[in-house]
């Protein structure tokens, strides 16, 4: 790659290294020169840029990235289009994160265009959260290097997976002492009970016992009849040996005791066993409380089904200080630390117009196979986007019954004949508080493909100055546009018929441009010679 003050007369197609300004035009850094720019940019007395281009064996940013990511990605694990260089890992479900750090050391090691950074491995992750992210130091990677790191993504499994929680029947032993309190062993039973829900499992049954290890394994033989799995055992005095009562019992029960102690604190005094394929755990004291601790990272993996050995307790110690830190999360008081997720966006679908220009309602007119609103309307649904709001207003009913069988909310305009931002005001207020943003799509544009808003999605973020992103096609701005939420307020009180188009350039330092590969994005169907031409063209 030449990165390098480049010559106007050569920097076509190159990458920009910082944004620059020509004129009233802005151009930000990474944006593609086109020969437009170029033009602008000499008008406004410009001779050079700096500039990065790309040579042969660079691949491009976003192409590299996707490259890795799409190898890494393993069971319960979204890939999200790359866009600037960055692809990101996302979850798909609830449940553990399993990662190969060694893989993942070997891969930042190859060269320092490509680099992937990933939550630690066996943290909890819910649905949305982000996992992983490729990252190509722009604007490209040695071809060879993208070779090297999806070949290295390959071996031996996925790199990034979910392990999904599994519910599972939990038994619970305690022993108890003849000073023991009734009112401790409720509070254990709480406390292991709200453990195991928060890991989508159940506590089933729960025995107490005399602290002997007769009684403790006469106990453990009970639940496993039950068929609990896992069994947890908690003595009423600390487990100080392998060969103290509490694993006594377990061995009694059956059981083989595995490892004692481990390397974690608080968490110190856990032990653990098994009987058969089902693990036995003896809780260290520290379990009552909801302070997270090593057994919650024991009992996590257990819940999710991943095999928990000796070896895997002994590397738990390089992180495994967990005292005093009060920014880590308590798990059952529901508090969970915050994580990048995906955007919650949604769509509003303008199908109410009145289509003069056309004569009829356009939005019924049959292109490749159907009419012209449903092709709209089943892109989205390809998406991710939800809900999917349409906006009626003009043959109502004629719309909705081509849109009959199909996952969306409609709304109903009443006032869509003064113009299309009473429809705009009418889909926005529809949307639920919770959504980050919204597409905003017209239902007269049936070549849009869910690959177009996967783009837009992937270049959507408000926090880094991306809340409004426009699609384009030959330096030509498009549709369907997505805005973040912080502009629902002021599209609610847009007037006239052009919709929000004058917010792009009242808050342009919020808009991003995302090119794409055809002018799907500018072609809007109006007149019988535009719907004419359209059919003619085909798919």
């Amino acid at each position: 790659m030449i990165f390098d003050r480049l010559p106007l007369d050569q920097a076509e197609g190159a990458f920009l290294g910082h944004s620059t300004a020509a004129g009233r035009l802005r151009l930000k850094k990474g944006h593609r020169l086109l020969r437009a720019d170029l033009d602008a940019l000499r008008a406004a007395g410009h001779t050079s840029v700096i500039a990065a281009k790309l040579e042969p064996g660079d691949v491009p940013e976003d192409e590299a990235a996707a490259a890795v990511a799409t190898k890494a990605a393993g069971d319960g694990v979204k890939v999200q289009a790359a866009f600037t260089g960055r692809c990101n890992l996302y979850a798909d479900v609830r449940g553990v994160a399993v990662i190969d750090g060694a893989r993942v050391d070997r891969i930042n090691a190859i060269d320092e265009a490509l680099t992937i950074a990933t939550v630690a491995p066996f943290e909890v992750v819910e649905p949305g959260q982000m996992l992983a992210t490729v990252k190509i130091i722009p604007f490209s990677a040695p071809e060879g290097a993208v070779a090297r790191g999806a070949a290295i993504t390959s071996e031996g499994g996925p790199l990034v997976r979910v392990a999904p929680f599994v519910d599972h029947p939990v038994g619970l032993v305690m022993s108890r002492l003849p000073a023991t309190k009734p009112s401790i062993l409720d509070k254990t039973v709480e406390a292991v009970r709200e453990r195991v829900e928060a890991l989508g499992s159940h506590l089933v049954a729960w025995l107490d016992c005399a602290h002997d290890e007769v009684e403790i394994g006469r106990a453990i033989a009970e639940l496993l009849s039950r068929g609990c799995k896992p069994v947890l055992v908690f003595g009423a005095s600390a487990i100080v040996d392998r060969r103290d009562v509490v694993p006594a019992g377990i061995v009694r029960a059956g059981g083989t005791v595995d490892h004692f102690g481990m390397p974690v604190d608080p968490g110190n005094l856990l032990l653990l066993a098994h009987r058969g394929d089902t693990t036995v755990i003896g809780l260290p004291g520290c379990a009552r409380s909801p302070k997270l601790n090593g057994f919650d990272w024991v009992l996590r993996r257990v819940l999710a089904d991943l095999p928990v050995t000796r070896a895997d307790i002994t590397r738990m110690g390089a992180g495994g200080l967990l005292m005093e830190i009060p920014s880590r999360p308590q798990p059952r008081q529901g508090e969970r630390a915050p994580a990048p997720r995906t955007a919650r966006i949604a769509a509003v679908v303008l199908a109410a117009g009145q289509s003069r220009r056309m004569g009829r309602n356009k939005l019924l007119e049959v292109v490749d196979g159907k009419p012209m609103v449903l092709s709209v309307v089943d892109m989205v649904l390809a998406t991710a986007a939800r809900p999917v709001v349409v906006v009626t207003g003009h043959q109502a009913d004629a719309v909705r019954q081509a849109l009959q069988g199909r996952d969306v909310r409609f709304v109903h305009n009443p006032d869509f004949a003064a113009g299309l931002s009473t429809s705009l005001r009418a889909g926005i207020a529809a949307l639920p508080q919770d959504c980050d943003g919204a597409f905003v799509c017209l239902g007269d544009m049936p070549r849009i493909s869910p690959r177009h808003l996967d783009k837009l999605v992937a270049a959507f973020n408000p926090t880094e100055g991306r809340a409004i992103v426009v699609p384009t096609f030959g330096g030509k701005r498009g549709n369907p546009v997505l805005w973040a939420a912080k502009f629902f307020p002021e599209m609610k009180s847009v007037a006239g018929d052009v919709g929000a188009k004058h917010l792009i350039g009242e808050h342009a330092d919020d808009v991003r441009e995302v090119p794409v590969d055809d002018g799907a994005v500018l072609l809007d169907i109006d007149t019988p010679q535009a719907l004419a031409a359209a059919r003619a063209a085909g798919g």
